[in-house]
């Protein structure tokens, strides 16, 4: 154990002193903070999802357990994956969610 003490202590003290060198060159102290320019509002458009999402099914996962988990209902699970049997679903296989 003590023929790694040096080595560990050397890393340890290297690491400190480049972190305190990065965040001294990173962060000046005379820095002044910016100016920032006032945007007026945008209203935004709710769009409708682009990414899909799934979930790998884990060991004892049920239509109703995924449901709660990603915060979504089991007849959205049915519609979003038709061809998935609810009363057999197989670990690891992958349903989609939104």
């Amino acid at each position: 154990m003590t023929r790694y003490a040096a080595p560990a202590a050397l890393l340890f003290v290297v690491t400190v002193a480049v972190l305190a060198l990065h965040y001294t060159v990173q962060r000046p102290a005379h820095a002044v903070p910016a100016v920032t320019a006032t945007v007026p509002k945008v209203k935004h458009v709710k769009r409708a999802a682009a990414i899909t999402r799934t979930y790998v099914v884990l060991r004892g996962d049920s239509f109703s357990s995924i449901a709660v988990k990603t915060h979504t209902t089991v007849a959205r699970l049915e519609r979003l994956n038709p061809g998935v049997s609810t009363t057999a679903l197989r670990v690891g296989e992958q349903i989609t969610v939104k």
